[in-house]
């Protein structure tokens, strides 16, 4: 049975003794309040509940979010070098070895 069918099914049986389920929002309205308004207006469900889901997260202390940019920027310029070292052996390679080009005579004008 997925999430849905359950909500559903456990919504149901809550609402029983209540009579008819009125939606939320209407029945704030009907009843001369407003339902949540704020500097956005009414919002959906949705925005209400990624706002609930992200009170709820156990955000990184500014030392650990400095320490782990630190890492990751040293290690990009790590990898950057790396490849870009690969990249400037195999183009001597393939200049030397394959094409038979001495790149010093390149360079100067002799070849």
């Amino acid at each position: 049975m997925s999430r849905a069918v359950k909500r559903q099914t456990s919504a149901k049986g809550r609402n029983r003794g209540s009579g008819a389920a009125a939606p939320r929002l209407a029945a704030g309205r009907a009843a001369g309040g407003t339902a949540r308004l704020g500097a956005l207006g009414w919002r959906p469900r949705f925005v209400m509940d990624i706002v609930s889901e992200l009170k709820k997260v156990t955000w990184p202390t500014r030392e650990d979010t400095i320490s782990l940019t630190v890492v990751v920027l040293v290690v990009a310029v790590m990898m950057g070098a790396l490849l870009g070292g690969l990249d400037v052996a195999f183009g001597w390679f393939v200049d030397r070895a394959l094409l038979g080009r001495n790149l010093f005579d390149q360079f100067f004008g002799w070849g």
